[in-house]
């Protein structure tokens, strides 16, 4: 049976847009902030040579530099205010949800509400600050040692360092504002329009290699066709759902007794999102932002680790592959689905799985369930990353076209449409009420009483 709310959500038309002024200030405050952002990255840092910066980045534009470019929607080939992107303060996350599933006294904050949460965040944002501070002093003196500087000095390093970091916390504030005030997750956002920008240059790149004869006409339509399958496969695997039966028992109100009712618990395959592509990605760029810039000046250590962990190398993938897995389990069990949270919630709605006892055997038996259907969920994740980066690496094609970043792309648009539909749904049910009380006071006023004769 399908429940009102989906049918009412079915039902729902987009021309129902104009009339909800609430959820339309949502999506302006959000374009705005987005072309904010996308308007940044085109501020240069001070004291950056032009000339020699395009220089370098069109021969690093094959290699681990345009995958850096693609995840900072070109501001790092720029050398924009944004060039570290948001990525400092998704390692920072990282690190402060580790600690919080190993640390007693961070693990005691999560438990304690919304005044615990502020409070992760802010440490959250104090380790993105440790991080953003790291890295750009690093990219100032890989800078300064690739030559692209224009006056290298403590001066620079200062103003580089102090840009840099600055740009990382206002991109962090952006993300926090549109999540809260606008429509979608605004991190995610970032990303996904830093994406978007930069495929019709990557397009057009792409297409003229196959006119110069570098890439066949065979080469192009595969490549094509692999796009779109991925798509369609996302898009098949994020609305897969594992739906555990939920049994109530009847009730008894005053003299009547109620029927008990039954419903589905609904499990995604992936419960985790896009997160462990992107936690994943973040981790391996880490160790190769700093030193994209320095050349030759890189050390041995260095050296090795871009030789073993650049793209399409077998170290790559397998840690790439081992991080996606990793986090797939982790971000579920500690943030999108803690089976301990819902057999409570379960228990207290006198809600049960048949045949489980409430309490702890339903939390046993969810993950259980959420177990085996992650490895499903977690396979999925790191076939859709990793195939279109074996063949991109084979094949020399753009980074915008690898299995990442089409991931990012549809998984947010397909999370911003379902939450602009939910707050469409939400507008009916609101002129629906309205409506209802409205003819329930014109009945009321049709109401006479007695005539007095």
């Amino acid at each position: 049976m399908v429940s009102a709310a989906e049918q009412m959500a079915a039902n729902t038309s987009w021309a129902a847009l104009g009339k909800a002024t609430d959820l339309r200030n949502r999506i302006l405050f959000t374009l705005g902030l987005l072309i904010v952002y996308r308007l940044g990255t085109f501020i240069p840092v001070p004291g950056i040579d032009g000339a020699a910066l395009r220089e370098f980045m069109e021969g690093a534009a094959a290699g681990i530099g345009g995958i850096l470019s693609m995840f900072t929607g070109g501001a790092l080939g720029r050398m924009g205010i944004f060039a570290l992107g948001i990525m400092p303060y998704i390692s920072a996350s990282i690190i402060v949800q580790l600690l919080a599933s190993m640390v007693p006294a961070l693990e005691q904050l999560k438990k304690e509400g919304e005044q615990g949460r502020k409070k992760i965040n802010q440490y959250t944002r104090y380790g993105t600050v440790f991080l953003a501070t790291l890295q750009s002093y690093g990219l100032a003196v890989s800078l300064e040692a690739g030559d692209l500087a224009t006056d290298p000095g403590m001066f620079f390093r200062a103003s580089t360092m102090i840009t840099l970091v600055g740009g990382t916390m206002f991109l962090m504030w952006l993300g926090e504002q549109i999540t809260a005030r606008g429509v979608g997750n605004g991190i995610s956002l970032i990303i996904f329009v830093g994406i978007i920008a930069e495929v019709p240059a990557a397009l057009a790149q792409f297409f003229s290699q196959g006119r110069s004869g570098a890439i066949s006409p065979a080469v192009i339509i595969g490549v094509m066709v692999m796009v779109v399958v991925t798509i369609g496969f996302v898009v098949f695997m994020e609305r897969a759902l594992r739906k555990i039966h939920i049994q109530y028992p009847r009730r008894q109100v005053g003299m009547k007794v109620y029927d008990g009712g039954s419903s589905h618990l609904p499990v995604k395959v992936n419960p985790a999102g896009v997160i462990p592509a992107i936690f994943a990605s973040s981790l391996l760029l880490l160790p190769v932002t700093i030193s994209t810039f320095s050349g030759n000046q890189t050390g041995p250590v260095m050296s090795t680790l871009l030789a073993y962990f650049g793209p399409g190398q077998p170290l790559y993938l397998a840690f790439f592959v081992a991080m996606i897995v990793f986090f797939a389990y982790f971000y579920t069990f500690n943030v999108s689905f803690k089976p301990d949270d819902v057999a409570d919630n379960l228990k207290n709605q006198n809600g049960f799985v048949p045949g489980i006892r409430p309490g702890k055997k339903t939390s046993e038996y969810l993950e259980y369930v959420v177990n085996r259907v992650l490895v499903l969920g977690s396979g999925y994740l790191a076939l859709v990353c990793l195939l279109p980066e074996i063949l991109r690496s084979q094949l020399a094609i753009p980074f915008y076209f690898g299995g990442t970043s089409v991931l990012i792309v549809v998984s947010v648009t397909m999370d911003t449409i379902q939450q602009v539909q939910s707050h469409l749904l939400a507008h009916q049910y609101e002129g629906l009420i309205e409506k209802s009380q409205l003819s329930g006071k014109g009945r009321r006023r049709k109401k006479k009483g007695p005539s007095r004769r």
